[in-house]
């Protein structure tokens, strides 16, 4: 068996995968199929204050079908339901095994995202400075520590009046005594 790309329409590769699964199934031609993959990870993004996991796809409109080409395998992955016909048309070229390695290494699990701990600890009454962000420069003191959000509550003084705001531990420095 080797790999071969299908196209698909837009936004259809899953539903074409399941098509395509129901169909193989029961079938006498069964044996010609694999694996049938669509190259997508999943990818974590920030939407205003929510972090939303999504899945991206590497090649949109196209599937990878591990399979046995024969007449009916062809005419079988051909008449399903949003498939628009091989890469290559009728004649249709296996995937090189050193590119398929790399399309494969592209859908492999995803690493665990570490959270690095601050190299300083800050405690209520330390005088701090912001080092970016909308408050940059601005000194004050401490007020409240947030170690699981990795937040300080800090009092700064805008247009002469003591004003609270919460920055980010990455935000601030420990003020030199």
């Amino acid at each position: 068996m080797e790999w071969y790309v299908v196209n698909t329409f837009s936004g259809y590769e899953n539903s074409v995968k399941r098509a395509l699964e129901d169909r193989i199934k029961g079938k006498p031609v069964a044996e010609c199929f694999g694996e049938i993959l669509v190259p997508s990870e999943q990818v974590t993004e920030r939407r205003g204050k929510q972090t939303v996991r999504t899945q991206k796809k590497f090649f949109p409109g196209y599937i990878f079908v591990n399979m046995e080409l024969t007449k009916e395998s062809w005419h079988l992955v051909k008449n399903t339901p949003k498939v628009t016909g091989f890469l290559g048309g009728n004649t249709p070229r296996p995937v090189p095994a050193a590119e398929m390695a790399r399309a494969l290494g592209q859908t492999g699990p995803e690493p665990e995202e570490t959270v690095v701990a601050p190299d300083v600890v800050y405690n209520v009454g330390d005088h701090v400075r912001v080092r970016s962000g909308p408050f940059a420069n601005f000194t004050g003191e401490v007020e409240d520590v947030d170690r699981d959000k990795r937040k300080v509550k800090m009092s700064v003084s805008i247009f002469g009046r003591p004003t609270p705001v919460t920055v980010d531990f990455s935000e601030v420095e420990l003020v030199g005594a």
